[in-house]
């Protein structure tokens, strides 16, 4: 959550060289460069000036890397505790030129803004508060920083601006319809439960994020379980899945939410039970058609049974007490609750092997490696299996389907036909021949639809008569 920052060593010499410069712009006269930015919906106009770059600071608060930030948690720690540290700046620009779903790799839209720089030269300014901390441009300055520039154009804000407005003026920047670069996904779902966190409505959070208030909710239930699954992927290790781990997952995370919003007032047993079978398969990196198996028929087609057991699940309670209240509740059921035991060794497996903890020998990373690789192949076989039953089912459906596809178009011919032989305009040749085609095709279809059929139904055996009929002619 957001909270006030000190400021950084020698703030106020620092301090006292930007409002010079501001005041040097002022005085000079003519045209002078200003940057617009807007708070509360109202806007302001900063001056611009030019600054050191090996002044400036990294904004250890920005929206853009606060989920990458986990990456390497003993840095992170370093970062919270003095954010003005070379250390902990130096892990801001490694995060900053990195790829949001695997900060290991390098972001290639950043070596592109690099290119870009390096071309074309600084056409936006940035802007810094008072002290020398970058709001928005952290990005620019550090592929300044790479291109050996030794200033940055920026715009400075107000002396009396508090942490909160400067959050609230980086997001207001970053949500502009023309901003070049977006945050991430979990940056974005980080950004608005700080938004929710100040107190702001669901309905003014999504209209300054351009979205529904629907979509808004789905965001909020997308970030609180994958919390939950980070918490619940700790281990005596210390081990832990990360924000970062769930990047790229976006829409799988949202076809989820539908599958589960739409089952939960009908079978909430179901519907917990394919949260966890999906969120399982996402984290093992299946793609979202694959995924997309996981439903409904999945369950009862028997899939889920080719899926791993946990090992020494622990026996569930009949009933759950609820503290303070006297009150006892249903438990979650068995199939739940094995459901859930058996996603939760993936989740603390998974941790363990994306996590390069050095506490943690190779005997437990490597154990840990199984027990993904297993849970690999189960989940590859069983929607493997669930995909073809799928296909069959498909192909079970489609002559059905097509044959109502069929009697519409009749049905919008009888009105078609009535139109016309009203105005006179049937084409009567055109329209008979039209009429032999169909006689064709039915007794193609009878042909097909007698096989095989000891004992065909009412509609089955009306086609097969009408042909009949149709042939004693």
């Amino acid at each position: 959550m957001m909270r006030e920052l000190p400021a950084p060593p020698r703030a106020d010499e620092f301090g006292e060289l930007i409002s010079k410069r501001v005041e040097e712009v002022r005085e000079a006269g003519g045209t002078r460069e200003t940057v617009s930015v807007e708070l509360n919906g109202q806007p302001l106009h900063v001056e611009v000036i030019d600054l050191p770059l090996s002044r400036l600071y990294y904004n250890p608060s920005t929206h853009r890397i606060r989920a990458q930030r986990s990456h390497d948690p003993e840095r992170d720690a370093a970062l919270d505790k003095d954010p003005w540290s070379g250390e902990s700046q130096d892990y801001l620009h490694f995060l900053l030129q990195a790829s949001p779903a695997n900060p290991d790799l390098r972001d290639k839209d950043f070596d592109t803004l690099r290119d870009s720089l390096k071309e074309y030269g600084q056409n936006d300014p940035g802007l810094v508060t008072r002290h020398g901390v970058l709001v928005n441009g952290n990005t620019r300055a550090a592929a300044l920083r790479e291109l050996g520039e030794q200033s940055m154009r920026v715009g400075v804000l107000p002396e009396s601006f508090t942490w909160a407005d400067i959050n609230a003026v980086e997001l207001a920047l970053q949500l502009r319809k023309d901003h070049r670069r977006d945050y991430s996904y979990i940056n974005r779902l980080l950004a608005m439960e700080e938004q929710a966190s100040l107190g702001r409505t669901p309905e003014q959070i999504a209209k300054d994020f351009r979205i529904q208030t629907r979509t808004y909710h789905q965001e909020r239930w997308i970030l609180s379980t994958i919390r939950e699954l980070n918490e619940r992927s700790r281990t005596g290790g210390g081990s832990g899945l990360r924000l970062v781990d769930w990047e790229g997952a976006q829409e799988r995370l949202k076809e989820l939410h539908r599958l589960y919003v739409k089952l939960e007032s009908v079978d909430r047993d179901q519907a917990e039970v394919l949260k966890e079978l999906r969120l399982a398969a996402i984290l093992l990196n299946f793609s979202k058609t694959d995924v997309r198996h996981i439903d409904e028929d999945f369950l009862k087609g028997g899939f889920r049974d080719q899926l791993p057991k946990a090992s020494g699940a622990a026996a569930q309670p009949q009933s759950v007490s609820v503290p303070g209240l006297g009150l006892e509740v249903p438990a979650a059921s068995s199939v739940v609750a094995e459901t859930r035991a058996m996603n939760d060794e993936i989740l603390r497996a998974a941790a363990v092997v994306r996590n390069d903890v050095p506490a943690l020998g190779d005997e437990q990373k490597a154990s840990a490696q199984e027990v993904c690789d297993r849970a690999q192949q189960a989940f590859d076989k069983a929607i493997e299996a669930a995909g073809r039953s799928a296909r069959l089912r498909k192909r079970k459906q489609l002559a059905p389907a097509r044959l109502a596809d069929a009697c519409a178009s009749i049905d919008q011919c009888v009105s078609d036909l009535v139109q016309a032989r009203t105005s006179r305009s049937l084409d009567e040749e055109q329209f008979d021949d039209a009429v032999v085609k169909l006689r064709d095709s039915l007794l193609k279809l009878a042909q097909q639809a007698g096989r095989g059929l000891p004992q065909p139904g009412e509609g089955v055996s009306w086609l097969l008569d009408a042909v009949s009929s149709e042939g004693s002619r």
